[in-house]
């Protein structure tokens, strides 16, 4: 990566360069602020943790998932913004931060990226550019959406390092700056994934500004568990596979089923709510169905109700 070093320092109070090198923290934490410092030669002045997010079966309710997409970021003064991500590794980018006029050209992985740090800096947050690596603990393949956590993780991290110290990013101003600046993203998702709350899922309002309601949303409470089923394959194939796995999963078992997301692209999971007994039983079933027709076997991952993005410390 090149360009000139900024003149913004990174405190040590601020710092979240120590997170790379101590051993209690989340690997993945560990993984962003070392991959930052190794792409662009700085360590983050913050590092944060954004959860996936999917709708329930009943409308107008989401929840975060227990598994998270992080950014670390350190401050710039010279208006150059450096984007690098691991699941990009080739593809590491120096742009300049144009506020207007059309985006200068960048790798496909980079483009939400930059229009939400450009968002951020018409709005006061960071004109003179930052550096920033974006890492997930899952991709696309596992069928939860993974644009909406990195944009919130990108939005915070680049606030924080660009307000005052010990004050913390507005996450409602937040909020609406992403819906304004990539209308084409799940607006409740974003929402999951900033105000969630462990155990518990967000009523979405159409006056999302009016104080927050939450239910209660604890499967491993009433004994049960929820999981992500994802199918593999040909992109044609999917829906009927994943009808046929969800099928399988309710002979064995399930009690419910529901799509994740909102249908913006091919179905290629579904969340599963089973009881915990019948864990075993249900993967068994649809794991033989697909054996048995030479397809490939459908992935489970486990889907605990988590809280809101936060600031790893």
């Amino acid at each position: 990566m090149t360009g000139a070093e900024p003149a913004a320092p990174v405190t040590a109070d601020r710092a979240g360069g120590d997170l790379a090198r101590r051993a209690t923290a989340d690997p993945l934490f560990r993984l962003v602020a070392y991959a930052l410092e190794a792409a662009h030669g700085r360590q983050p002045a913050a590092v944060w943790s954004a959860p996936y997010a999917f709708h329930l079966g009943s409308p107008g309710l989401v929840a975060a998932a227990g598994w998270p997409t992080a950014a670390a970021a350190a401050p710039r003064t010279d208006g150059l913004v450096r984007l690098s991500s691991l699941g990009h590794p080739a593809d590491g980018c120096d742009l300049p931060l144009a506020l207007s006029g059309p985006p200068p050209e960048a790798p496909a992985w980079a483009a939400r990226p930059y229009a939400v740090l450009r968002a951020l800096a018409r709005a006061g947050y960071g004109a003179g550019g930052t550096d920033l690596h974006v890492q997930g603990s899952l991709t696309g393949a596992a069928g939860l959406a993974t644009a909406e956590p990195a944009e919130c993780a990108v939005a915070l991290a680049v606030a924080d390092v660009h307000t005052g110290a010990g004050e913390p990013p507005d996450r409602e101003r937040l909020a609406r700056l992403l819906a304004a600046a990539l209308p084409d993203g799940d607006d409740g998702l974003r929402r999951a994934v900033l105000f969630a709350r462990s155990g518990r899922a967000l009523l979405l309002s159409p006056e999302p500004r009016r104080c927050r309601r939450y239910v209660a949303f604890d499967p491993a409470a009433s004994g049960a568990r929820l999981v992500l089923v994802a199918v593999r394959g040909e992109a044609a194939d999917r829906p009927r596979e994943l009808a046929r796995a969800v099928a399988c999963a309710r002979r064995a078992g399930a009690l419910s089923a529901w799509p994740p997301g909102r249908g913006r692209e091919p179905e290629r999971s579904a969340l599963v709510l089973l009881p915990q007994a019948r864990l075993a039983a249900v993967r068994a079933a649809v794991a033989e169905d697909f054996r048995d027709r030479g397809r490939p076997v459908p992935r489970f991952l486990n889907i605990a109700v988590a809280g809101a993005a936060r600031r790893e410390e």
